[in-house]
């Protein structure tokens, strides 16, 4: 996989799994937890959970579909024992993905 924006602090990428969040989010540190399982270093968590796509591009100033994302990220760190980091393939201009260690 190239390791392009979100992933580029690798040499190597290979996706392990993906989950989909629905709401209550009450099941995230669980699916965290299956992620390790199936072999996952470190947790992703997509940049739309943080920023919304507009026309010029990705833009977190008004935040994306989850409220308390930081929370959600250290709460799937701790349950799954890895880092959680905000940002995926394509990330807002000028951002750095942030990492919520376990």
């Amino acid at each position: 996989m190239n390791a392009a924006q979100g992933f580029s602090a690798y040499d190597e990428c290979t996706p392990t799994g993906v989950f989909t969040c629905r709401n209550p989010r009450d099941n995230l540190a669980n699916l965290g937890k299956i992620l390790k399982s199936k072999g996952a270093d470190v947790i992703h968590l997509c940049t739309c959970s943080f920023a919304q796509k507009t026309e010029k591009g990705w833009d977190n100033s008004q935040g994306g579909f989850c409220d308390h994302i930081e929370k959600i990220a250290q709460d799937i760190a701790q349950a799954a024992e890895l880092p959680c980091v905000l940002g995926t393939a394509h990330l807002p201009r000028g951002y750095t993905p942030m990492t919520i260690e376990k």
